[in-house]
């Protein structure tokens, strides 16, 4: 079978051809090999998200015309798992996607939206915001900073009397500091994107699901919201504290028809960066567990995950925390 950018890096470094080329290229790049082992089973065109814009397209583009004398062989799609949308889960549903614009956040927008569902997609990123649109013009764009109450006004007032699902997955990390090392200013902007706006969307869409009797909220956590050696001090204080909220939230709304629950990701490769001036008694304390992470995950494995708990499909689940982490969790 030949070689395409959808054939796994376990596939190309397995192969007798593709093999050398890969460590051929991390050679070049002074890089380990061994960094593939946690993500041997996502496609070689995972590498160019993962990379941060290291790694530009032409570069897999040439992996694989010279894994197959010079041509690029018709690809078929993903040789392993592949995204497999459910017709019509959310018809006549509108749902709310915070981070919509890229990542973990467009994947479950655009899920949302080949489903049915109507999609009010919330993100700071105006211009990443309209690629989306022009992808799928259905979708009801939000662009704002939801650490302001206006933007948050926005949103609700872009899906107007029926809000049936609201996805908060906008987030970001911190600098990876222990308590003592925190800023201000990196405590204050963590937990205002990851815990404070989350909050006030939950508690702006929860009167209008009220009224409705029903309505399912999915809070994404992360890893660091079920341990202490995940990431930094403010991003773990973040992803501890969304998990209360889901729990409480599910308590006091279950037995008005309320969903809430959570997924808590651990590696995902989303291409995001990380800030700049990283701890680095932080990062050296972390390294060692990050590297025991068993495999990296794509934005689409962690929309299938949200989706389902979005969905009916998870009528008898509420306050629950999925750990979507491909056995991380479990070490």
């Amino acid at each position: 079978m030949a070689l395409t950018a959808h054939s796994t890096i376990g596939d190309w470094l397995n192969d007798e051809v593709g093999g050398p080329l890969i460590r051929g290229l991390f050679e070049k790049t002074g890089a380990d090999p061994a960094l593939l082992t946690p993500v041997l089973g996502l496609p070689l065109q995972q590498l160019v998200a993962m990379s941060q814009g290291a790694l530009p397209q032409s570069v897999v583009d040439d992996l694989v015309r010279a894994a197959n004398g010079g041509e690029i062989p018709e690809d078929t799609g993903a040789d392993g798992w592949s995204e497999t949308p459910t017709t019509g889960r959310f018809a006549g549903k509108t749902v709310i996607v915070t981070g919509a614009a890229s990542g973990i956040g467009r994947a479950t927008a655009s899920r949302v939206a080949r489903e049915g569902g109507r999609v009010i997609a919330a993100d700071i990123s105006a211009e990443k915001l309209d690629a989306l649109k022009a992808e799928f013009p259905g979708v009801v764009t939000v662009a704002g900073d939801l650490t302001q109450q206006s933007a948050i006004d926005a949103v609700i007032a872009a899906a107007g009397d029926r809000i049936d699902g609201l996805a908060n997955v906008a987030g970001i990390n911190d600098d990876f500091s222990p308590a003592g090392e925190t800023t201000d200013a990196v405590w204050d902007r963590v937990i205002a994107i990851n815990l404070t706006a989350p909050f006030k969307l939950m508690r702006a869409v929860l009167p209008i699901m009220e009224a409705a009797g029903s309505g399912s909220i999915l809070n994404v956590s992360s890893e660091a919201g079920l341990r202490g050696n995940a990431s930094g001090n403010a991003y773990t204080a973040s992803k501890h504290g969304i998990i209360g909220v889901t729990k409480s939230a599910a308590f006091m709304y279950g037995p008005k028809g309320i969903r809430v629950n959570s997924v808590a990701p651990g590696g995902v490769a989303t291409g995001i960066p990380m800030p700049p001036n990283m701890s680095e008694y932080g990062s050296g304390r972390l390294a060692p567990f990050q590297q025991a992470i068993p495999t990296v995950a794509t934005a689409e494995h962690l929309a299938a995950s949200i989706t389902f708990l979005l969905s009916d499909d998870a009528v008898n689940i509420n306050g629950a925390v999925l750990a979507s982490d491909g056995g991380w969790s479990v070490q």
